[in-house]
Order: structure tokens, then sequence, then C-alpha cells
């Protein structure tokens, strides 16, 4: 574990682990909400045992990486902080993995020229418009009205596949009260993030291979005619589609997670022979 120290005062941890020969760096961008554990429980010790490295790190104002009430937390300044790292770690081959809004993140920083030899974009393709905006906005008033419990209740149906979702329902729609998060609460700041990113990006300049892993159980961001249209924009992309598994793939799904990476892995190999 190491921490990166940043010119503004955010202090971004990561875990490096390199590969053994032959092998690539799978680099993990998270979502907005959540950590690093959701690819620490299972997929990176996975990809590990197959010879592969790892690259996994907090967002600034997630759980390793907190940040004072006067550090910005932007979506400029997560792509910053992600491609420094990646400058700085210099990871062996490096694969970018993203999750949601982390794919985005992922695809800027390649194209901002922190190369990588192929991307993984989990449930991340999605298209600007009224209904886009307006989940963003309401997810952000949910968690200043009732944290991010009354978030959770309110979304984890569109968002988990229903399989996750009758394992855990007793986890949810506690008697407990809501408390509201304060104004500047990190994760109330990484959600506004979501309101402010601009999903027009030029997917066609993305000239590695690209695996887009979808879950089709995923009610809230999933629109398939634009998951379609956004990957053939992509000249080297090919798709992957998890039927039973909503939105967080490596929460539901994290053996499909660890099959996408080596399928991807392997194609890069063959390139390259």
């Amino acid at each position: 574990m190491a921490w990166l120290a940043r010119p503004d005062g955010a202090v971004i941890w990561h875990r490096h682990e390199g590969p053994r020969e032959g092998g690539v760096t799978f680099v993990f961008f998270n979502a907005l909400t959540g950590d690093a554990d959701l690819w620490l429980e299972g997929i990176a010790p996975a990809l590990e045992a197959r010879g592969h490295g790892t690259l996994v790190f907090d967002h600034r104002g997630q759980r390793r990486s907190p940040v004072e009430a006067d550090v910005a937390i932007s979506l400029r300044a997560l792509v910053e902080d992600a491609a420094a790292l990646v400058r700085s770690e210099e990871p062996v081959r490096p694969v970018y993995v993203g999750l949601s809004i982390g794919g985005l993140f992922a695809a800027m920083v390649h194209r901002e020229g922190a190369k990588a030899e192929g991307l993984l974009l989990l449930n991340t393709l999605r298209e600007d418009g009224p209904r886009l905006r307006w989940i963003n906005e309401a997810l952000l008033r949910a968690a200043r009205t009732g944290g991010l419990r009354l978030v959770r209740d309110l979304y984890m149906p569109l968002l988990m596949g229903e399989n996750w979702l009758e394992r855990h329902r007793h986890d949810f729609l506690l008697e407990d009260p809501y408390a509201p998060l304060a104004a500047d609460a990190p994760e109330l700041r990484l959600l506004a993030v979501g309101c402010e990113a601009r999903w027009d990006f030029p997917w066609e300049e993305i000239a590695v291979p690209v695996v887009v892993l979808t879950g089709r159980e995923d009610r809230l961001f999933h629109d398939e005619a634009a998951v379609a249209r956004l990957s053939r924009r992509m000249p080297r992309a090919f798709r992957i589609d998890v039927p039973d598994a909503g939105h967080l793939i490596p929460a539901e799904k994290p053996e499909a997670v660890v099959e996408a990476c080596l399928v991807l892995a392997d194609r890069l190999e063959e390139a390259r022979s």
C-alpha cells in the first residue's frame, strides 16, 4: 500500500502488484460511490493468481483517500489524480477497467496521454439527455435529504439484479431514521461529480481493444440502443453481456469481471504474437 501526494493537498491511496512475465496490469477505476474493496475482495486476487498485475486506488474523498473540506472534488481533479498515479507507478502493460463513470474516467485518462493497451468498460456507456440529468440530480437530492441509506433504499432495486436483491433485501428498508449528509461531506461532493460529467466523449478515438461489459438487469442506466450505438463507434470494441446482473457487476458477478479481464488479456496477447 502507498499514497500519492497531489499538489492541492489530496493524498491518493493505492495498492500496486506487478505481473509475472507475459502478464498485463489491470488498473481499476472506481465508481463515485464505494471504494477499492469492490476489486480487492475477489477480482484482483483472482487475476494476480493468473499472473497478472493489479493497480487499485480510491478516488479523493473515498474511504482510503480522505480530503479536507477545502480540497476540491471535481471530475477534472479525479481524472488528473488517476493520470498522475498511472504515470507515477508506471504499471507494466496497463489495461484500464472502469465501473460506471469510472469507465469514463479511464477513457479520459487514456485519451489525455496515459496510455493503456486495452479498456474494459463496465456499464459505462450512456448518452447525455434529460433522463440522465434527472437521475443524477435526483441521486444528489436524495443524498442531501437522507444520506446514502436513502439513496440505496430508493435505487438498489433499479441497480441490482433480481438474485442479488432477493439475497440482500434484509439489509435495506430498515426502521432506522434517515440522516442527511452535511453539505461538505465527501460522499455528497463525489455524487455532484455525476451531475458535472458530460458524456459526449469521442469514443471513436479509442483505438485499443475495448470490452463493453453490460449487466442486462441494470434498470437505471442501461439503454441498449445507446450502448449499441456507442460501442460501434469504437473500432476495436466487442461486447460481453451478463444476463443476470445489474449495474454493479463486480458485486454481483465478480467471476464475470475476472473472465472478461482474461478474455481481453488473451486478445491482447494474440495481437502481439
